[in-house]
């Protein structure tokens, strides 16, 4: 089964899609650990994304085509997949489309999680998150400790600059620019599986697991 994970930050997509991965057996494919993994190893994909990178261009979306065919074509990914983060424009969803019917392969599902602006912004702008182990907080739900220090590690808690309400709406404004236009492509084909984002995590995994039944 080929899904394909959409939603804008803040929705929770991380955590789905390992449930996703886990009920289906299928790998996670996220654009973030491909180009990670690119840089790492020094690859010729990875040495070219990162002239672009490294002058604050973006990336080509020829060039994360080429990156996301090349992990599509390893072992894991040949009963399956599910890819986050990619496509995230109309014209990487049209490449993707082209490659994956040469392939005989075409997309099966398209999981859209839907969350309002408004409850993104109150999620992501209350975030605090530990600089040294990554374990994360809430302002409202789940308030870390009075001195900033992570029980866990000693480490300092703090709130990510992209976290801020401002960077918030503006990553918002990003997503809805790039990620509307795709949702109709794949909505004209059927494929748009609608789920509530707003419910517990587990709600949520529900619904996804009913949709895609």
């Amino acid at each position: 089964m080929i899904i394909v994970l959409l939603g804008p930050p803040g929705t929770g997509k991380g955590t789905q899609a390992a449930a996703i991965c886990a009920r289906f057996g299928v790998p996670h494919v996220s654009t973030g650990d491909i180009f990670r993994r690119n840089l790492a190893e020094g690859t010729p994909l990875g040495l070219k994304a990162k002239g672009y990178m490294e002058t604050g261009e973006l990336v080509p979306d020829a060039l994360v085509l080429d990156l996301v065919a090349d992990r599509l074509k390893e072992p894991d990914c040949a009963g399956g997949f599910l890819l986050d983060g990619f496509p995230r424009t109309v014209p990487q969803a049209e490449g993707l489309d082209a490659a994956l019917a040469a392939a005989g392969t075409p997309v099966d599902h398209v999981v859209l999680l839907e969350v309002p602006d408004g409850t993104v912004v109150e999620r992501l702008s209350g975030r605090r998150v530990c600089r040294s182990c990554g374990a994360v907080w809430h302002a409202a739900h789940n308030p870390p400790p009075g001195d900033m220090k992570c029980p866990k590690c000693s480490g300092q808690i703090y709130q990510r600059a992209d976290d801020a309400s401002e960077a918030v709406l503006n990553r918002l404004k990003v997503y809805a620019r790039q990620t509307g236009p795709l949702v109709g492509h794949y909505d004209a084909r059927g494929l748009i599986r609608r789920v509530d984002g707003t419910r517990s995590p587990a709600e949520v995994e529900r619904a996804i697991g009913a949709a895609l039944a």
